[in-house]
């Protein structure tokens, strides 16, 4: 650990060098590039300077343990130095874990009712509204992209993005099966009913390098059905894109404009078409890295929804929490917390989440 952070502490001067260069300041990119691998740099070169002082003022405690007049200070002083000394190191540990580059990133969710009919659509509406008021509690902004109502209510599809400050950092965790247990409204005999609902979550990409050929899509207009089924737009301005060689498909609705809509649909199906290349990428190499979503099975479960018992379980990283109440209002920190917690110790551990 310490030659990676003498490594660093070795580029950060480099660079900080560099930013003095004139032929580097009358240059905006590179000026930008090298500024912001800098500051990348200085929360673990300052880290790793604290670690460094420390270990002086340890070493200078030791001697004055030979002085009879000052042992007992010396011995106080290394009592605390050793344990802020372990703070600090457990500080570097997690600052060297790898971050991921889209934790800043807004991001696209998609949620569908999977395996239980009317229930799983419900169970889904239930979800986007989870989603809405944790938001909520966090300042961020939600932007509905498109809706089909499920007939005896809830959705059998929600697409939406949510905006706001590290949301991917928090909400990554929610892609797979969500499973709920309760006695659905349409139960006549009062039994316990499992259904499924799928929870696919994108970091938004501003830019997104995929090719996509025009004669590659088909694209079909219709009538926009407006917010919550208000404000319906009587011209054809509702679009959805479908891309041929890969089956994905996308619709938008949120614009007045038929143009913006198409725009908007294009860049959603782009991050869709990319998301999967990088899922099928992972599986050609090997790696042991769950897909995203599943066919919305009840077996493919990563997380259920216990009404009866007021319970809710991730079954990766077996956490539950007996508060389904506070949680389908928006209360979801215990669980992120949980599951970042977890991703943590074993990035830690060199061990994969995913």
């Amino acid at each position: 650990m310490f030659e990676r952070l003498e490594n660093i502490k070795a580029k950060y001067e480099e660079v900080s060098n560099l930013l003095t260069d004139p032929e580097i300041m009358s240059d905006f990119n590179k000026l930008k590039d090298l500024s912001k691998e800098q500051s990348d740099l200085k929360e673990v070169v300052d880290k790793y300077a604290e670690y460094q002082k420390i270990e002086d003022e340890l070493a200078q405690a030791k001697e004055m343990l030979n002085d009879s007049e000052l042992k007992e200070f010396a011995e106080e002083e290394m009592a605390r130095l050793t344990e802020e000394k372990e703070k600090v190191y457990g500080e570097l540990e997690i600052l060297l874990v790898p971050k991921d580059e889209n934790d800043g990133k807004n991001v696209i969710m998609e949620i569908r009712g999977a395996a239980g009919g009317d229930e799983a659509n419900i169970f889904a509406g239930d979800l986007f509204r989870m989603y809405t008021y944790y938001a909520e509690k966090n300042g961020w902004k939600i932007e509905v992209i498109n809706t089909i109502e499920g007939t005896s209510g809830g959705f059998s599809q929600a697409e939406f993005m949510i905006k706001g400050d590290s949301v991917y950092s928090k909400l990554k965790y929610e892609s797979g099966s969500h499973r709920v247990q309760r006695v659905p409204v349409t139960e006549t005999q009062g039994r316990v009913h499992t259904s499924t609902a799928t929870v696919l979550v994108m970091p938004e990409v501003e830019t997104v390098n995929i090719d996509v050929k025009e004669s590659d899509i088909k694209m079909d207009v219709y009538h926009s059905s407006g917010a919550g089924g208000q404000s319906v737009n009587t011209s054809n301005s509702a679009v959805r894109l479908t891309h041929i060689p890969t089956g994905v498909v996308v619709t938008c609705q949120t614009e007045r404009s038929q143009l913006k809509n198409r725009e908007r649909a294009l860049n959603l199906l782009k991050i869709k078409i990319k998301d999967e290349q990088e899922r099928q990428q992972a599986e050609a190499l090997g790696t042991e890295r769950k897909t995203k979503i599943g066919s919305g099975d009840r077996s493919e479960k990563i997380r259920t929804y216990n009404y009866p018992q007021n319970r809710v379980t991730d079954h990766r990283i077996n956490f539950s929490i007996m508060s389904l109440d506070k949680v389908m209002d928006g209360n979801l920190d215990p669980v992120v917390e949980a599951l970042i917690t977890e991703d943590l110790k074993r990035k830690l551990a060199g061990e994969s989440f995913e």
